[in-house]
This record gives C-alpha cells, structure tokens and sequence, in this order.
C-alpha cells in the first residue's frame, strides 16, 4: 500500500495525502480534507514506512528517553508526559535505565548515539556527569534534561523549583511552630537534593529556628535509606527534633518504620514531610504531608522542547523550572506549648 494508492482512492494529489498523514505537516491541509485523508488510509491499512522516511530526511522518528530508576513510582507520570506528547509529533520514545549509575549512563548514550535517536531526554544526570553531556551534544544531537539539571553547560532543562520546595516544607513545619527540625538528605550528588537542601535550610535560618544535621546522606532515595538516616537522627546523645522533612517520599516511609522502632508516633512526637506525593502516601498511616511536583506535566513540557529542537535546531528552546505544591495531610500537626522533650519520651517508650 503506497500513498498513490491512498491519494487514488480519495480523490486528492499524492503531496495532499503526504501532508494529510505526516503530524509535522499535517497543519497545512484543511481540517475535512485532512479527516477524509486520514479515514480512506485507515480503510485502506495504510502504514507510513518510517525507516524510508527516516532515510529521507536523515531522521529515525525515535527519541531516547533515560531515567535513572524505573521501580521509582516518580517516574511513571513523567514518561506519561513525555510518551503523550512524543506520539502526537509522529515520534518514538525508546527507553533506558541507569539504575542511577554514571558508567552505565555513559555506555547507554553511547549506544543510543550509535542507533541515530534524534534526540535524547535525559532524567538520570548526576552533578559528575557534566562531560559525558559534552560529548554528547557536541555530536549534534539535541539533548533536554529533565527533573536533574547539571551546572557548566547550557543544555536546556525542564526541572521542578526545588528551593521552592524545600522552603515550602520548612514554612510548614515552622508555622506549625516546629523551632527544632531536622531533615534527611537525598543523594549528595543530584543537584535537584542539593538545592532541596538549601531551601529548607535558608527558610529555618531566617525564621531564627535550629536545624539539627545529620552526618550522612542518602546513598539512594530508597526506604531503607531513609529508615538508616532517622536512626542516625534519633541516636543523637543531645536534642532530636520535633519535625524532620525527608527528601523523598519512600525516605519518609522508612522514617516512620524507624520511629516506630523506638516507640515514637507521627505526629504526636515527630511531624513528618515527604517530597513528591507518590501514589498511595495518602493512604499510608498517618498520610503523608508532602510536596507535590507536577510530574506529567513535567514529562510535557520537557518533550515539547525536544520537538522544539528537531523543528528549529538554530533556536534552541529556554529552560523552565515548575513550581511545586504542598499537600497537607496529617503526618504533620502542631507542636503542643509545654510538651515533653522528645528525648524524655523516647526514653519513657519501649
């Protein structure tokens, strides 16, 4: 079946039937003609021929998507987004996993380099990544990070606002009237953590409360790091602190397990923010406050960039940072005036 056939059958020249089928020019044909087109190839079984048309131009229609952990239910709507608006512009999202590891990243932008993708969404950069990303789109492919942005380059990112973030869950917890507060960082080496960091740390410092640290970070953003860091935190031989903020939602679910451990309850003891609002952390005991970041969205806009690029690759498209959201549920409460120190009730506690 060839596209004469097609423009045959209905009646219109070969470039109308070209252009009625193709999504980068479809805008050029009236909306009755365009449907017509469009039923009659439908009728006929009528399949573009990627790979000649990938020829052609010099395209392969694909577009190489990295995450850094496909068991990170975070992910799953960023895909969405991006597999959505992907399919709209006639283009195949291919995907890979890093399982969060550099060498492994290098050898899959190898390959995908190898392959001709036309361009590459990339939601897996880490902070010593910075020289494989140069390497990269100084081959001429078009490279959008997506959720981790790296410094020292000028690829265009779509990320979340995380001092943002990070602010909106210190306000909480202070508002709450939290002056002892704590939180448990993600990985040292994204600096989407990193500046999650320090917005919780400027807002706590600006309200004149204390910030108690913990000498470690996550390894990964995982429950049993996060149950790991609450542990170290209320091992401290001084103060802990009534309110904690937990870099990731499945950190704060393994906070809970480690303060259930030593017999404290959430909130009543210690108010607790996660970061992300996954499925299913509002149905979790108590649910979770957390700070929601549109992930969908997200996913779209990275993947409008994308087709931005390949459409006009002398204009590159300028990067856009989304502003989070805190949901409040009932992890978090108010810090009672005369209460008990928290050390006094971990002791009183089996």
């Amino acid at each position: 079946m060839t596209l004469e056939d097609v423009a045959r059958a209905a009646g219109v020249h070969y470039s109308t039937v070209s252009r009625a089928l193709d999504p980068n020019k479809v805008w050029r044909v009236n909306e009755v003609t365009r449907k017509h087109v469009q039923a009659v190839a439908r009728r006929m079984g009528y399949q573009r021929d990627m790979v000649a048309s990938g020829l052609k131009r010099g395209r392969t229609h694909t577009v190489a998507v990295v995450v850094p952990d496909l068991g990170n239910p975070f992910i799953a709507p960023i895909l969405r987004g991006i597999a959505n608006r992907l399919e709209s512009a006639g283009l195949m999202p291919l995907i890979g996993e890093t399982q969060d590891d550099s060498e492994r990243l290098e050898r899959i932008l190898g390959h995908l380099v190898s392959r001709r993708v036309d361009a590459i969404i990339l939601a897996a950069a880490r902070l010593g990544d910075a020289s494989v990303l140069r390497r990269v789109s100084r081959q001429g492919i078009p490279v959008v990070l997506a959720v981790r942005k790296v410094p020292g380059n000028r690829l265009p990112a779509c990320t979340n606002d995380e001092l943002l973030g990070g602010a909106l869950a210190a306000e909480h917890l202070l508002a709450l009237g939290h002056h002892r507060v704590a939180q448990l960082r993600g990985p040292s080496d994204f600096y989407s953590t990193l500046e999650r960091a320090q917005g919780f740390s400027k807002a706590v410092a600006k309200a004149g409360a204390v910030e108690l640290t913990v000498a470690s970070t996550a390894g990964s953003p995982t429950p049993d790091e996060g149950a790991r860091l609450m542990r170290l935190l209320l091992d401290r031989s001084r103060s802990v602190p009534t309110a904690v903020f937990a870099h990731h939602d499945l950190m704060a679910l393994g906070a809970l397990t480690a303060m259930r451990e030593r017999g404290l309850e959430c909130p009543k003891d210690i108010s607790l923010v996660g970061f992300h609002d996954l499925p299913q952390v509002d149905r979790v005991t108590p649910p979770l406050t957390t700070v929601r970041q549109p992930g969908e969205e997200l996913g779209r806009i990275a993947a409008e960039m994308t087709v931005a690029m390949l459409n006009s690759p002398a204009q590159p498209p300028s990067s856009r940072s989304l502003a989070p959201t805190l949901i409040v549920r009932q992890s978090t409460a108010p810090r009672e005036p005369g209460s008990p120190p928290i050390e006094s009730v971990r002791k009183s506690k089996p």
